[in-house]
């Protein structure tokens, strides 16, 4: 084994333990959030699968960007080939692996995924452009100052260090064959390297000009490596998380909320109807809504992680249009934010977050006894929830499935049938319907009029 293969091994290894450790941190942290049942058919999921997630069917709705986008998204799923090619050369310590055994084939798919990096760098330079010169307005929202806006460019910046590590590498090797080295196999003439490698290298003398398609290759291990150690921090965690959240989105139709079961059971009794039953339920008073992460469903928190922050759904939100504080991304972002925060302090192990109900000198620190003083509503203010008219616009524009509206209304139930509160408006609105069955504050009950016609 020499000392290339040693170090392939090392970092690949490292990057490999610390990705685990990030992937595992997330996944912990969206089992923060309530189990649920999933309803309609695997048919339909994977449907949605293959047409929003793999197709990106709903991006498409604003084409401009969707286009460019387009081009990184093919990009990313053809250099894997390439990628596996350069995993393989590292731990066997050979070069160009497919190369000898695919001969044409090769050819032809080196030269494809030449021809989507140039089109992801085009696009590359397009994003940086409309994210910082051109300041398009949905990407340049209060919510997106300090680290979403810096990882939004790390990322982009990243992409253009890969492209330029695999022109490097090939365009050099390119110029090491013609010079029939035998270290070298024939890759065939690439669409771009075959040119842009004579172009660039064709003067450097051979030892210099094998320094540099190493560099090239080592400047595309090396972004690669630190792309998938990087991922469970960035927004860019949708490249993996998109496909699941999608699987998992709701089917029913975009205009259903779910009823509570507490409440359903109650008005039931009201009304004279058999209210069901649960030989499991509790005697005490049920907790209605979300207050923290641990109120929303797995999904809800799924949801969050998947958040590409692209702002479509803020830019469609009629309280954000008419100037209202609600933005249906920072909701995703603050509740994310939130179960990172949570779920940090329960790694930590420290007692100081256990709540009085257990012995903290007994019972370990988790999600059930824990207590840090503070809530999603330190995050999340009320006057954002309360400027949502749960029109469905930020469900329906969304590219990934993603429903900011569960927890706005979550939150809403919470803060109105557990705190009693809300604003003034809503509650006189309460009040009249539980003392008179009427949204209007009136002396005479609903139903009067039927009294007077008897």
């Amino acid at each position: 084994m020499n000392m290339q293969q040693l170090l392939f091994i090392l970092l690949a290894g490292s990057a490999g333990y610390l990705a685990f450790r990030g992937y595992k941190r997330i996944y912990q942290n969206i089992l923060l959030g309530k189990p649920t049942q999933l309803s309609g058919r695997a048919s339909d999921r994977w449907s949605n699968v293959l047409l929003v997630a793999f197709g990106q069917k709903k991006m498409f709705k604003n084409w401009i960007p969707a286009v460019f986008h387009l081009f990184i998204y093919v990009a990313f799923l053809f250099t894997q080939i390439e990628l596996l090619e350069i995993m393989i050369d590292g731990v066997f310590g050979v070069h160009r692996f497919f190369a000898p055994f695919l001969s044409g084939l090769y050819t032809f798919i080196i030269s494809c995924i030449e021809i989507l990096s140039f089109l992801a760098l085009i696009a590359t330079i397009v994003f940086l452009y409309r994210r910082n010169l051109l300041k398009v307005p949905r990407l340049v929202k209060s919510e997106l100052n300090g680290w979403p806006k810096l990882d939004a460019n790390l990322i982009l910046v990243g992409e253009l260090l890969l492209v330029t590590g695999i022109f490097t590498m090939n365009g050099a090797d390119s110029v090491l064959q013609m010079r029939e080295s035998i270290q070298y196999p024939s890759t065939g003439n690439l669409a771009i390297s075959s040119w842009l490698g004579p172009a660039l290298f064709g003067s450097m003398d051979t030892a210099l000009l094998q320094m540099v398609e190493r560099a090239g290759w080592w400047l595309h291990l090396l972004v690669v490596l630190s792309f998938i150690v990087y991922l469970p921090y960035s927004k860019h965690l949708h490249i993996f998380l998109a496909f699941p959240n999608v699987y998992f989105s709701n089917l029913n139709s975009r205009g259903k909320m779910e009823n509570m079961p507490e409440i359903m059971n109650e008005v039931k009794s009201m009304l004279g109807m058999e209210a069901e039953t649960n030989s499991e339920a509790s005697s005490e008073i049920p907790e209605f809504g979300a207050k923290d992460v641990f109120d929303l469903s797995w999904q809800n928190i799924m949801n969050a992680y998947t958040c590409t922050e692209c702002g479509r759904c803020t830019a469609v939100c009629p309280a954000n249009v008419t100037g209202k504080k609600l933005s249906p991304r920072k909701i995703m972002m603050d509740i994310r934010d939130r179960a990172e925060e949570v779920g940090k302090n329960i790694a930590s192990g420290d007692t100081k977050y256990t709540n009085n109900e257990e012995n903290s000198s007994q019972v370990a620190l988790n999600a059930h006894n824990y207590d840090d003083g503070k809530s999603l509503f330190d995050y999340i203010s009320r006057e954002e929830i309360h400027a949502c008219t749960s029109c469905n616009a930020c469900v329906e524009a969304c590219p990934v499935l993603i429903n900011p509206l569960e927890p706005i209304l979550s939150l809403r139930r919470y803060e109105i049938l557990s705190e009693s509160a809300g604003p003034h408006e809503w509650v006189q609105l309460f009040n009249a319907m539980e003392n008179g069955g009427c949204v209007w504050q009136i002396p005479a009950e609903r139903e009067a009029w039927r009294h007077e016609l008897t």
